[in-house]
């Protein structure tokens, strides 16, 4: 399994493996990271237990929100009691996802040749850096190409492997496509380029997963549409843009308008 590098944070939410049970506490593993930390009793439970076995039993995995650290003696303390549900649901899907994103890799650099170390250097590092979550990485890789990988300084002999291994295990995502109008106008001598400006800027604006084609409908209409497998993402990142393009027009002396439409 990859290893985080040094100790977790403060109020990091980090998924453990509870190890040994005391009267006063628990020593748990922290699965990322793989070191002990202490998960004293009053940190257990928000409501009062007579026994700490009522809540957790060794080998249970559990996730915890770190409250101490000292990094001189490379000690940690955790909670059970102070992480909520919602954060608990997120962390462990954010979990599934990073074994998911690891056992590709594992196969990976069984078939090069080479040790688990060599792939986080090589990848694993690299993607968490561009991506966040490497999974995601993968899914996009599969979407738009090997390029993704490439991009994100990948080696070539690590990415043709990749590329071979991940249709196995990620299901391909479907793209999902949203956008509207813009009607601009504008009697300055110069119009053309200051239309030409905003539109050259909404269409760099979405970033990430986010893909963007900006063209003209016959002047003053010009369409905008955002193409991406999020629905919920796409429509924040088309809030952004249009807020942008209207403060930009105001800025460049441009009539501005927008209609969202329905794209099939």
């Amino acid at each position: 399994m990859i290893r985080r590098e040094g100790l977790p944070s403060i109020n990091e939410l980090c998924v453990a493996t509870v190890d040994r049970i005391f009267d006063l506490g628990a020593y748990v593993k922290l699965d990322e990271y793989g070191i002990e930390a202490y998960l004293p009793w009053n940190e257990v439970s928000s409501k009062w237990v007579k026994n700490i076995r009522e809540v957790v039993k060794e080998g249970q995995k559990i996730v915890v929100k770190v409250v101490r650290v000292d990094r001189r003696k490379g000690q940690v303390d955790v909670s059970l009691k102070r992480v909520v549900e919602t954060e608990r649901k997120r962390k462990l899907k954010e979990w599934k996802r990073a074994r998911k994103a690891e056992k590709i890799l594992e196969l990976v650099a069984k078939r090069l040749g080479r040790s688990l170390d060599e792939a986080y250097l090589s990848v694993w590092r690299k993607l968490e850096e561009a991506y966040g979550d490497v999974l995601t990485a993968f899914e996009d890789a599969l979407l738009r190409g090997e390029e993704v990988l490439r991009s994100a300084g990948v080696p070539d002999e690590w990415v043709a492997e990749l590329m071979e291994e991940i249709p196995k295990h990620v299901a391909k995502l479907k793209q999902v496509k949203i956008g509207g109008v813009f009607t601009l106008t504008s009697f300055e001598p110069d119009g053309v380029y200051r239309i030409r400006e905003l539109l050259s800027s909404a269409s760099a604006a979405p970033g990430g997963d986010v893909r963007v084609r900006v063209y003209t409908e016959g002047a003053p209409r010009y369409r905008i549409e955002l193409i991406g497998t999020d629905y919920k993402v796409l429509e924040g990142r088309l809030a952004e843009v249009v807020k942008m393009a209207e403060s930009l027009s105001k800025k460049l002396g441009i009539s501005f308008s927008f209609e969202r439409v329905k794209l099939g």
